[in-house]
């Protein structure tokens, strides 16, 4: 497109320069036709020169150039599916965090009351067709809850600027009265309904028989008492999500979405560790369990780590959950993501005995074996230096990498398999007994880990590894492990997965003499 207006624009130079040269040349009409110089020029400049500026090869050329240089990246350009994802992750920010439709259209992050949960460099906004389009998308799936909202906030700009479009925008005025004017009905609101098809028909398009339909409908339905009371708006049911409540209120949390890793690390012997404090503990745990909480140096035993410790801090007992600061450098994980990069493709979910995509994980992933690089297989020696566990397969998984871009989530999973039809079992090995995940990346807003039973959240720190138990010592899942990857409000969230199980561990973490435990 530059390298189009930089050639059209010299075009229009030269186009400009022979037109103020005709018109100095015919300031008086007679002397024009008097001089035979000057009629044999109008005549030439009429019969040959005007075809060649109208018939311009060059302004054909700079359009081929243009239309060439679209179709070289084609593509790689964002399609149909991409748009309706971005819409949605606008809806789910929306949702999880409570923003306002308002507030998001003007680049406010924050809920009513409260500070911003995120405050840009540079404030960006959305305009009334990006507005119409989020609400589109809801429309077309038949949510009127979201559709609504949107297209109110679409209408309500397109009022602001009306006769003013931009070349760009795909919508207008008409199409988002005419969209949200069936969303009020659908929603039971007859009387809205009427109301926004007559301001269709009054500034848009009178002879609309469509619409001119609709509002005899409505007023019907009005005049027989039919639609006189509208129905509360419901938020739709998200996919298996039982706890949505819970959920939210933990990814709400202020702590949840300000990432620590730029705070120093201290260990120390007693103290509560500031991750520890970022939910409170559940109503059945002990108050004596705060003083099991803290940070430390930690070998675990091994040779491998006696030179350099991992810096260990116990954010809950129960479940089971340690954040380990600095686990990786910066140049291992960029390394881990460059080569995951090249691989990556929509994360899928169990189901049954097959794995599917699904809305309630927006993510892109790729597995490296440990003889993909040499950081990848140091990585997995400082694991099982960590755990004390069998890494090697098929004891446990390859290295998931995963990207969480644009509003990006995990609802509430556990990561062990709940039913032995569960394609984890295909690996012969048992179930998932344990979980390590490494931060990656850092984010601006969003993102934190929340463990929805346990009612606590470990916001995104760079380079840091999170571990914890996801099987008790008898085998049986461990109920608190339920936990979320809260949507990405700002940033690029890059995560590893180490997932190990349970055969091979047989010695490295056996049963207690506690059937229960």
């Amino acid at each position: 497109l530059r390298s189009y207006l930089r050639d059209e624009s010299s075009r229009l130079r030269l186009l400009r320069r022979f037109y103020e040269k005709v018109q100095a040349l015919h300031q008086d009409p007679e002397a024009s036709v008097d001089n035979p110089l000057l009629a044999f020029g109008l005549i030439k400049r009429l019969h040959l020169d005007w075809p060649n500026v109208i018939y311009s090869d060059e302004a054909t050329r700079n359009t081929q150039a243009l239309h060439a240089g679209l179709r070289e990246v084609e593509q790689e350009l964002p399609g149909a599916e991409d748009l309706e994802g971005a819409a949605r992750a606008l809806m789910r920010l929306q949702d999880v965090y409570a923003l306002s439709v308002k507030g998001l259209a003007s680049g406010v992050f924050q809920r009513a009351g409260q500070p911003p949960l995120y405050s840009p460099v540079r404030r960006a906004s959305l305009s009334a067709d990006d507005c119409f389009h989020v609400g589109k998308v809801a429309y077309d799936t038949g949510d009127y809850y979201h559709s609504i909202a949107w297209l109110e906030e679409a209408v309500s700009l397109f009022r602001l600027s009306y006769g003013s479009w931009n070349l760009e925008d795909r919508s207008s005025l008409e199409d988002a009265l005419d969209h949200l004017a069936f969303s009020y009905f659908m929603a039971g609101n007859i009387s809205h309904a009427l109301s926004l098809s007559r301001e269709f028909l009054r500034y848009a398009d009178p002879r609309n028989q469509r619409v001119s339909r609709n509002v005899a409908k409505y007023k019907k339905l009005l005049e027989t008492g039919t639609g006189a009371s509208a129905r509360p708006l419901q938020r739709p049911n998200s996919t298996r999500l039982q706890s949505r409540d819970a959920y939210e209120e933990l990814c709400q949390r202020p702590g949840a979405q300000v990432g620590l890793a730029g705070l120093p690390w201290s260990p120390s012997t007693s103290g509560v560790p500031p991750h520890a404090l970022l939910g409170p503990l559940p109503p059945q745990a002990a108050p004596e369990q705060l003083l099991h909480l803290g940070c430390s140096y930690e070998t675990n035993g091994s040779p491998f780590l006696l030179l350099q410790p991992a810096k260990k801090e116990m954010v809950r007992i129960q479940p089971h959950v340690v954040l380990y600061h600095d686990f990786i450098t910066d140049a291992e994980a960029e390394t881990i993501k460059g080569l995951a990069g090249p691989w990556l493709q929509r994360s899928v979910v169990a189901s049954g005995e097959k794995q599917q995509k699904a809305e309630y994980r927006i993510s892109k992933s790729a597995w490296l074996k440990d003889t993909a690089d040499p950081v990848v297989r140091a990585l997995e020696r400082r694991m099982a230096a960590l755990t004390g566990l069998d890494l090697r397969p098929p004891y446990a998984e390859h290295l998931q990498v995963v990207n969480y871009g644009l509003g990006g989530h995990y609802e509430p999973h556990f990561d062990h398999a709940t039913s032995t039809k569960s394609p984890l079992y295909r690996m012969k090995s048992g179930n998932r007994i344990a979980t390590i995940m490494i931060y990656l990346s850092a984010v601006e807003a969003g993102g934190s880990t929340a463990f929805i039973y346990a009612n606590f959240s470990v916001p995104v720190v760079k380079n840091a590894a999170l571990f914890w138990w996801n099987l008790r010592r008898n085998g049986n899942g461990d109920g608190d492990t339920l936990h979320a990857g809260c949507p990405v409000l700002a940033g690029d969230k890059w995560v590893a997965n180490k997932w190990i199980h349970e055969h091979g561990q047989e010695f490295r973490r056996p049963c207690s003499a506690d059937p229960q435990d």
